[in-house]
């Protein structure tokens, strides 16, 4: 799916550029870039990385300025295309520009993002991520969330439940004890949802091989859809994630993960060499929405699924549903689910409702939501950072 517009030299009718930081919870901050034109339009991205403010702070530094003086709303992609990111930091900051750029030129158009794109579903299939809503980290405690999240229209659900696993626990021979703990969440969401319903679990990176092995096996007679990010994912380490793929495949499970990759060819030595299932490209992270269909069409080609990964703010989750409402290949989104009041008061008014696990991108021009300033003044992490042409 090519994205329209093509660069053009035609002065940019930006005037203004604002970085923001909000405090959500005590684990949580979201950032976001707005970008003000000359009549007053507003154009929101988000470019939250958690724990890493001060390094989108330095990027933006350089960036936003930049983007004042050459993007074009005519051309709302040749931005992000001419400034390749040299790190996780810029990509979330060229990725915010860029998704702010595209809702101003459909705004400008008087279409929503996902009609400029070229929709190819109404409703978008999500499932929710019950993680950070849960702060009691027991299998009760989330029990509790599937079941909320069960009242809220899901019928997809995703953990993160091992706490207590981490590489130094796995190197020291102690991964297997350490993960019971999680296997025991896993099994209490397991009984809330039923059997025939569609349960993944994240990992963070916490396991080694060994470790991994251990956990696909009993995963998979916990009926999981799929193991996400076992390992550390380096060049280093894609023979053991071609291994646990092939494990997990023996097992009827899926392994997906790259939710931190920057652009296709980050991703790309990974799924050439058999690595994943699902493949998580992030619209804060790509380095820009040309980036994110191009690897959906690349893992169309290789026979993998693109679910996008989206566990943040408002912002990212209105452009991702309207991205996936676009992609020509597409597996299902993830969704934060009820971890803040935040999410919704942030940009004014709630979005739709999920039904039988499906949600429709928010109505309107451009994004359909809008960052409302008095919120953001309110939930301030630190001073807003602002350019002007």
């Amino acid at each position: 799916m090519p994205l329209p517009g093509r660069w053009n030299a035609m002065p940019t009718p930006l005037q203004s550029a604002t970085l923001h930081c909000a405090r959500i919870t005590h684990k949580t901050c979201w950032s976001f870039v707005r970008l003000t034109t000359e009549d007053g339009r507003t154009g929101d991205g988000e470019a939250t990385l958690q724990g890493r403010e001060d390094g989108l702070i330095a990027a933006a530094e350089q960036l936003a300025p930049a983007a004042l003086r050459q993007a074009s709303l005519d051309a709302p992609g040749a931005f992000a295309r001419q400034h390749a990111p040299r790190d996780i930091e810029e990509a979330s900051v060229v990725s915010a520009l860029d998704q702010a750029l595209w809702s101003l030129h459909a705004q400008v158009r008087g279409r929503s993002l996902a009609q400029v794109l070229g929709i190819k579903r109404a409703a978008v299939p999500v499932y929710a991520n019950i993680n950070r809503r849960t702060e009691q980290r027991t299998p009760e405690g989330f029990a509790a969330s599937a079941e909320v999240a069960m009242a809220a229209g899901h019928v997809a659900f995703k953990l993160a439940p091992f706490d207590e696993v981490d590489p130094r626990v796995c190197s020291a021979g102690d991964g297997v004890p350490a993960m019971q703990a999680g296997l025991a969440r896993v099994a209490a969401v397991r009984e809330v949802i039923g059997d025939d319903t569609r349960l993944m679990v994240d990992c963070h990176w916490r396991f080694d091989e060994t470790t991994a092995r251990e956990l696909n096996e009993a995963a998979a007679k916990l009926g999981v859809h799929w193991i996400e990010t076992p390992i550390a994912e380096t060049p280093a380490n894609i023979p053991a994630l071609v291994r646990l793929r092939g494990q997990c495949n023996a097992l009827g499970i899926r392994q997906a993960g790259l939710e931190t990759s920057t652009g296709w060819g980050g991703i790309r030595p990974y799924c050439e060499a058999g690595a994943y299932d699902v493949v998580m490209p992030d619209v804060k992270y790509m380095g820009g929405l040309h980036e994110v269909v191009q690897t959906a069409e690349r893992c169309a080609a290789l026979g993998i699924e693109v679910s996008p990964h989206n566990p943040s703010g408002p912002i990212c989750h209105a452009t991702s549903l309207h991205v996936s409402s676009a992609l020509d290949v597409f597996d299902m989104l993830e969704m934060q689910f009820d971890e803040s009041p935040l999410f919704d008061a942030l940009v004014g008014a709630p979005f739709g409702e999920v039904r039988e696990g499906h949600l429709e991108p928010p109505s309107g021009t451009g994004l359909g939501v809008t960052l409302q300033e008095d919120v953001l003044r309110s939930v301030e992490d630190r001073p807003m950072r602002s350019w002007r042409n």
